[in-house]
C-alpha cells in the first residue's frame, strides 16, 4: 500500500468516526471532522501531511 492510499484511508476513517461520535456522544465532535478537512486542504497547499509522515515511519512506501 502506498502512503497516498494510507492517508486517504486514515482521513476517511477519521471522518466516519467523528461523525459517529457527533451523533452518539456529543455534538462538539463535529470539530474533529472540521480539523480533518482543514488538514487535508492545508496538505494540498503545503505538501506537508502529518499522517503521511507517520505512515512513512510505519513502513508504507
Amino acid at each position: 500500500m502506498t502512503v497516498d492510499n494510507g492517508v486517504r484511508i486514515v482521513a476517511g476513517v477519521m471522518v466516519l468516526v467523528s461523525l459517529l461520535l457527533t451523533a452518539y456522544v456529543h455534538p462538539n465532535f463535529v470539530w474533529l471532522t472540521a480539523f480533518v478537512g482543514v488538514n487535508l486542504i492545508q496538505s494540498a497547499f503545503t505538501g506537508f501531511c502529518p499522517a503521511a509522515a507517520v505512515l512513512k515511519k510505519l513502513g508504507l512506501k
